[in-house]
């Protein structure tokens, strides 16, 4: 590539391309570069070749903050022919002993069916799903800004914080008498693969539990690429140019521009770029920290998964642990760098809500269990154990299946560190200081160069709004552009046929 571009974009995930089409939709000369084959970092979806030719998403699957983020909000994902289909039950928590807690759209539903939990359920939970802006403009803020968004809705974002302050320590379960409302939290707390309680764990399950009340936690029909392949029309309707199979090693492999940014890790940017971050940048980058890990497993099964609670077969997404003292307890030993014979393990079945997705009566089933970083044991025993502790004959409906161990999480996408899928640990001090406690934690310390990925404000989740805050960086102090341009769609932004 020797043709000069306005700006060029080093990973092709839901960051890379959201800055990418800021900046192509603000009239610049775009190029994005993946090292993969296809595009979409965490968001794709592929045929593993398992056999069936079921298609499966290669990380994430269940996407409740594409339909919060302020970025989506505007793409708008529903004109340019994405179906985001929602399950009856948005998650689900099994237990040994009793019936399942299960999570609905309805919070007074939910909270019926957690009994005497019901109103603490509603108590902690509602005030928040009724003002989700509050909590979206919190949760999802560059951590630097006191926005427009954050003044409007105070009393949705303090609400949050006093929560989030109560959820991430030993008062947790001061509100709770069972065991299905706090193991129903744990669940998503346990997102954060990280030891519990913590503050990190506390704002991802207020956020996404409030979510599964307010916007759902829907699933893309046909997987998590048909978000992607939106954002890649778009991008290409405006002038951008996306190069698949182009590896960033060095900044010799970069095309000249005036602009780069960088929807790597932290570390990747330090190895492309070398000696021209500043020194005292360099120190700080190299002390971000990294998490523990995903270990997935991909199924195909001849049946629906039989959950023992008939209700969780409605469900999307099933948090399977046990009770919060199980998963507590899993989520210390990985910490410890101990892999748990009962982890943490997330499901997504997208064939609740998806009947695309089954070829010839074989369904696609994804899992992942926590487990150290690094770690190169095999999970699909463990996780196959887990499902079927919840779902007695689950082992005799799978047909095929495929593992990742942690330690090969990278191949797949090479911002998943050691397995680590949230490139960057979750951890109280790096809820602010992502990747450092600088004012503007998106810029490298040289002229145009940025970090847009997970590992920069706000954080993990197919959300877009790190590329987009990174984006108006680099209009502004770039460009000299002060506003952004509109991501709303136009004829040129529409997947043909939408």
């Amino acid at each position: 590539m020797t043709a000069e571009f306005d700006a060029v974009i080093v990973g092709s995930g839901p960051n890379g391309l959201a800055a990418a089409i800021i900046l192509a939709r603000a009239g610049l000369r775009v190029a994005v570069l993946e090292e993969q084959p296809t595009l979409g970092g965490g968001a794709r979806t592929a045929d593993l070749n398992l056999g069936f030719g079921t298609k499966h998403d290669i990380c994430s699957a269940v996407h409740p903050m594409a339909v919060a983020s302020p970025f989506f909000a505007e793409f708008d994902l529903a004109a340019r022919g994405v179906d985001l289909l929602e399950p009856d039950v948005q998650y689900a928590q099994p237990l040994d002993h009793g019936p399942a807690a299960v999570a609905y759209r309805s919070i007074q539903r939910t909270a019926h069916e957690l009994g005497d939990d019901g109103q603490a359920w509603l108590n902690l939970l509602g005030p928040l799903a009724r003002r989700p802006d509050g909590v979206i403009a919190a949760a999802l803020s560059d951590k630097r800004s006191i926005t427009p968004a954050m003044l409007k809705n105070i009393v949705g974002a303090g609400a949050f914080g006093i929560s989030v302050l109560e959820q991430g320590t030993r008062l947790w379960g001061a509100r709770f008498t069972g065991d299905a409302a706090p193991a129903l939290l744990t669940g998503v707390a346990a997102h954060a693969i990280s030891p519990l309680p913590s503050l990190a764990g506390a704002g991802t399950a207020l956020m996404l539990g409030s979510l599964a009340h307010s916007h759902g936690w829907p699933i893309p029909r046909g997987g998590s690429q048909s978000i992607i392949d939106a954002m890649v029309a778009d991008l290409i309707a405006h002038g951008g140019v996306v190069v698949p199979n182009t590896p960033v090693r060095t900044q010799h492999d970069l095309p000249p521009a005036r602009a780069y940014l960088f929807d790597t890790t932290p570390r990747a940017a330090l190895t492309i770029l070398g000696q021209r971050i500043p020194e005292k940048l360099q120190r700080a980058l190299q002390k971000f920290r990294y998490g523990n890990a995903a270990a997935k497993v991909d199924f195909v099964i001849s049946d629906p998964v039989p959950w023992r609670d008939p209700r969780m077969r409605g469900a999307g997404t099933i948090h399977v642990g046990g009770t919060r003292a199980d998963m507590v307890a899993a989520e210390r030993l990985v910490a410890k760098g101990v892999f748990s014979q009962e982890p943490a393990t997330l499901v997504s079945d997208p064939t609740v809500v998806d009947e695309t997705r089954i070829v010839s009566g074989k369904r696609p089933l994804w899992a992942y269990a926590h487990v150290p970083a690094g770690s190169q044991e095999d999970p699909t025993e463990v996780v196959t154990r887990q499902i079927e502790r919840f779902a007695p004959g689950f082992r005799d409906t799978i047909v095929a299946s495929q593992a990742v161990p942690a330690h090969r999480m990278s191949e797949h996408n090479a911002n998943y560190i050691d397995g680590d899928i949230a490139s960057g640990a979750a951890t109280l001090w790096q809820m602010f200081a992502r990747p450092t406690l600088a004012a503007d934690p998106y810029s490298l310390g040289v002229p145009g160069a940025y970090l847009c990925s997970a590992s920069t404000p706000p954080g993990p989740g197919v959300h877009g709004l790190s590329g987009m805050y990174a984006a108006e960086r680099v209009l502004k102090n770039v460009f000299g552009v002060k506003r952004r341009p509109s991501l709303a769609p136009d004829h040129r932004g529409t997947i043909t046929g939408a």
